[in-house]
Parts: C-alpha cells; structure tokens; sequence
C-alpha cells in the first residue's frame, strides 16, 4: 500500500534534522533542540498505529524512489506487522533517553545530542528499509554513533567497552555485506528485500547465507557464546547510550532473523533449528545465572538481558505462530521494561555516584516513589501476570511447547531464575537496611524523572492487561512470514555463468517484478 504522505521519510529526517541544528545552537540550546526533534518524531509516528490496516499482510505506507541505477538499488520504505511496533516502540524511547540525559550530560552536550538524533534515524531505517542496501546503509550508521556515545560519555573503561563493541559488530556486518551481494547475484540482480524474500536458492547456498546471517544477527542480540561484548558496554555507557542498546540495538538482530534469515532461507533455518533452540537455551539459562551473580546494578540487569532476548531468539526458531508472535511481542515488552530499568539505575546514579547494589539499600523510606516504580519494573521484567512480559514469555512457552516439551520445560527454568536474581535485587535496594550516612537525605523523583518513567509504566500495564491491539497488528505479518517459509525454496542446480545474468530462482506460478515494481 503505497502512501500518499511521506510518513517514513519524515521520521528519517526529523532527527536527522535535529542533528545538524546542533552545528549552530548554543550548549544550552541543545537539550530542548533534542527533545523537540524526537517529540515532534513521536507526533508522526503516532498516527501510523490507527493508520495500520491489521487486515493485510502487505507494506504498507511504502516509499518507492530510484537511487541508484546499476545496480538497481532504490530507496525503499515500508512498514508491516511486524515492523511497526518496532518502530513505534524506537521513537517512543528516544525523548525518554534525551530527558534521561538532561542534568546526566555536562559536558560536549551538542555532541552528545546529535548523536543520539543520528542513532534515531538510523534505527527507524533498519525497521523500514525494503532495500537490502539501503538497510545495510542504516545498519552500519548507527555503529560510529554508538561507539562515540561509549567512547566519550562512558564510564572509566569507556575505550575498552566502546572497542570491544565495535569490533564486534563490524566483523558480523562484513558477512553481512557478503551475504547480500551473494543475493544479488542468485536471486535475479536485485536488493528488493520482498523479492528476494520469494525467490528460490540452492540448498547448500543456504546453509552459508545462513551462517553469514547469523554471525550478523546473533552478535546483535546477543546470543550466546557472542554475548561477552554486552555487559561491557552497559556497563560505561550513559544512561541513554544503555536505553538504545536495550530497547533498540537488540532488537535489529532479532529483527535481522526474522525478517532476512526466515523467509529467505527457510529450509536452512529448519535445519538449524535444534542448533538455534539449543543456544537460545542456553543464553536463558546461562544470562539468568550470570545475572545471580552480580553485585554491579547494570551488571546485573545486562546479563538479565541475555537471559531474556534468549526467549526472543528461541521463539523465533519453533517457527511457530505462537511463538514468533510471543517473540516479536517480547521484543517491544524487553525494550519498554529493560529500558526502564536503566533508567532506574542511571536516576539512582546521579544522586549516590555508585551502581553497586550495596551503596543503593533500603531506598523505600526516602525514595517511595522511586522504589514503588523499580519494584513494577522488575515484577514486569520477571514475567508477573498483569504486566507486558507475562505475555511474550507465555507466547514463546506455548510455541516452544508445541515444538518440544523438553525445551519448553527447560526454559521455563529462566522465569524462576529471574524472579530470584530479580527479587533479591528489589529485597535489598527497596526493602533492605539503608546506610544511615548517606542515604536518608536522597531526594525522591522529580517532576522530569517522573514524566520519563510512568509512560512506561503505563505501557506495561496496557500491554499485560490488554495485548491484542498489539498482537492483531502482527498476526497477519507472522502468518505470512510462516506461509513464505512453507513454500519450496531449494533449488537444485543455480550456478550463474561468469559474466551472465543471475537467473530470478522462483516458483513456477509465481512471477516477480523486480524493477519498478508497483507498490
């Protein structure tokens, strides 16, 4: 469904825009230029949820634009089921992350802010890129931001933390790159993401797209055994530096998996299954004991993240509606409570200077408010009926159930897990015996901080109460996901001859129209 009005375009360039302003306003300009770009960002975004048709499973509010000829790369927008909440759910947080940042920041505050402006516009591209390429361009873009938000925000060990991360991800995106032009080359000379999605591959060209894919998606996630760069990184980032890696920058792996690694090569996928269940497992299990373990606050709620993006992955490879629903669910409920979490730390940061959960005991009696909303954070990260992620999680169980009880049934050990890691953190920061030196004079919330948490707050609530708004919006985007993989995709014979043209592999009653293809 082709739009008459350039939504996407303008998340892109409302950020964007706010970026290059900071080139000519004053450092104290520069904290209301931010949160008027990602506010008025919101505004826009708003209106594409009751805009959504959740009847159909085709793009929709697409933008068709030729960039480049040869090869024929266009810029290409879109957004499905699947990716819309994403996107809600990026723009949603980043006025968030800006008034997380607005007494956190003193120094190089324009710079700060740009950079979260560009990690926006980036973010909201990998969601809405129909363009192999220009997805590519979007995924590489928020790597230099992030790793300056790291590098020169961070903490003491900020360069370690920042090196590690980039590092990381730049050896996943070269395989990436190679995967895609390999693509091009067998699915008929084109970057259109819904063509190649169709076309037809060899089976052994799968299984090595698909490792390629993986060595991409899974550093992002991060799944085990990639996952070492994650706490690092929480860890000497700001606060809002840890919000996007959270809420966001996870997420585009999954995001990478289910809407590159599924369709395209689903008999790779099947046969890699019992691998990805298996590991997807394992983050459970092993995030969750890690997080046990942990004495530092961001510490502790990072490899919490491991544990729960482990549900994520594992509820995307029982290839099951249930359960790629629950995951995509999940993914939007672990950015909005995580998120949450960070904030909470990064608030309780700024008045004691320590994220040790030692120096932070017994903040209930001069910090009510503040403990009332970290104690709804973790009872939501925990999975507690009534709130967001008692859905996602119970989505993915019943998925991974009808997959293997045994796996279901081993998972199931995570919620147990968090719940102990997650309620021996909340007895001894809210309820524990404080350190009457210091701690009694703590102010509670203010009126900023107070307007960054309750919106989530709300949305956890709305969410466990009230899931289907959400989940129809999906379901027909999963449902032709899973539709695309049961369609035969393995080719026999496909080699190219060297200096031809790549043949279009695809289904015989299927015809594809790879340039200038009506939207």
């Amino acid at each position: 469904m082709t739009s008459s009005f350039p939504w996407l375009s303008l998340l892109l360039v409302l950020p964007l825009a706010g970026a290059i302003a900071m080139s000519f306003v004053p450092e104290t300009s520069a904290r209301w230029i931010a949160l008027a770009a990602t506010l008025a960002n919101l505004c826009v975004a708003l209106p594409l949820w009751w805009l959504f048709d959740p009847q159909t499973s085709q793009m929709q509010f697409t933008e068709h634009v030729a960039w480049i000829t040869a090869p024929p790369i266009y810029y290409s927008l879109g957004l499905d089921g699947i990716s819309l909440p994403l996107v809600l759910m990026t723009v949603g947080i980043m006025p968030l992350c800006v008034l997380a940042s607005w007494n956190a920041i003193t120094t190089r505050v324009r710079g700060f802010m740009a950079m979260v402006l560009v990690m926006e516009t980036a973010m909201v591209g990998v969601f809405a890129a129909l363009d192999f390429v220009l997805f590519y361009v979007f995924w590489e873009a928020m790597l230099i931001p992030m790793y300056l938000l790291i590098g020169v925000w961070g903490g003491t060990n900020r360069l370690y933390a920042a090196i590690k991360f980039f590092l990381y991800t730049l050896a996943g995106s070269m395989l990436l790159l190679v995967a895609i032009f390999v693509l091009y080359y067998y699915g008929g000379h084109t970057f259109d993401i819904l063509a190649l999605s169709q076309g037809t591959y060899p089976a052994q060209l799968q299984m090595w797209l698909f490792l390629a894919f993986f060595a991409a998606f899974a550093v992002k996630v991060p799944m085990f055994p990639f996952h070492t760069w994650l706490p690092d990184a929480h860890v000497e980032a700001p606060t809002a530096g840890s919000v996007i890696l959270a809420s966001v920058l996870l997420k585009m792996g999954t995001y990478g998996f289910l809407r590159f690694s599924l369709p395209m090569l689903p008999d790779a996928s099947r046969l890699f299954t019992p691998i990805m269940v298996v590991l997807s497992i394992i983050a459970i299990i092993y995030g969750a004991y890690m997080a046990l373990a942990q004495v530092d606050l961001k510490k502790l709620i990072a490899y919490s993240s491991v544990s729960h993006m482990g549900f994520v992955t594992l509820g995307l490879f029982v290839l099951n509606q249930q359960g790629i629903e629950g995951a995509v669910l999940q993914m939007v409920n672990h950015g909005i409570t995580t998120g949450g979490l960070f904030l909470c730390v990064g608030i309780i940061y700024e008045r004691t200077h320590s994220r040790l959960i030692a120096d932070n005991v017994g903040l209930a009696a001069p910090m009510p408010q503040y403990a009332t909303l970290l104690v709804i954070f973790a009872l939501s990260s925990l999975g507690l009926p009534g709130t967001n992620s008692f859905v996602g999680e119970f989505l993915v169980l019943v998925g991974t159930f009808s997959w293997s009880k045994i796996a279901a049934a081993v998972a199931s050990l995570g919620i147990i897990l968090a719940a102990t890691y997650l309620l021996w953190m909340v007895q001894r920061v809210v309820f524990g015996v404080p350190s009457p030196h210091h701690l009694p004079n703590l102010r509670d919330l203010n009126q900023r901080e107070l307007v960054t948490l309750v919106p989530l707050v709300l949305l956890i609530f709305w969410i466990g109460f009230y899931p289907n708004p959400l989940v129809s919006r999906m379901h027909q985007s999963v449902t032709n996901t899973l539709a695309s993989m049961s369609r035969e995709k393995v080719a026999p014979t496909a080699h190219p001859s060297a200096g031809g043209t790549a043949p279009l592999l695809v289904d015989s009653d299927e015809q594809l129209e790879i340039q200038g293809e009506s939207r």
